[in-house]
């Protein structure tokens, strides 16, 4: 089995953002792998996966990044394989990463989702691989599906709450 999806984060620290990405791959089937790579201390290492990622069958990437957030423009910018960006809270609660992450240069597209948001990154690769995949298409709609019943549920809930000057 091979990888379709490659988690890049630039150190352990970003694993409990990412392990949210890696969860729902792993429930939806997808085949992943989960890597440390930092674009400022093995920028080489950065280079060499990118290059390679399409020849060895990467459907999509996902890199974390913190702070200055190199990491997913880096990888974009040495491969055509999309890339989608996750900003991980360090400083500045992470508005500094979301920045440097959607703020790329034209022709250099990296897309992102929200600050610490590991779990849509997962959703969002498991949509674009369901383009080529419909057994993924209906299990994307089946979660779309109980989300809603979700909510349906809730409000069934909150229907029971009690306040005294509720309408």
């Amino acid at each position: 089995m091979s990888p379709k999806v490659s988690i890049i984060m630039g150190s352990t620290s970003d694993l409990p953002v990412m392990e949210k990405a890696a969860r729902v791959l792993n429930d939806f089937e997808v085949p992943f792998q989960l890597l440390a790579l930092s674009a400022h201390r093995t920028p080489a290492e950065v280079e060499n996966f990118s290059k390679a990622a399409e020849s060895q069958g990467l459907e999509v990437i996902i890199a974390a990044a913190g702070m200055a957030a190199h990491l997913p423009g880096v990888i974009a910018a040495n491969t055509i394989v999309p890339v989608i960006g996750v900003p991980v809270s360090s400083s500045l609660q992470g508005v500094d990463a979301l920045l440097s992450i959607v703020q790329m240069p034209p022709g250099i597209p990296v897309a992102s989702v929200g600050i610490d948001a590991g779990m849509n990154a997962g959703l969002l690769a498991v949509q674009v691989l369901s383009l080529k995949d419909n057994n993924l298409k209906e299990k994307l709609r089946t979660y779309k599906s109980n989300l809603k019943d979700k909510i349906v549920k809730a409000n069934e809930e909150l229907k029971k709450v009690e306040y005294k000057f509720r309408v």
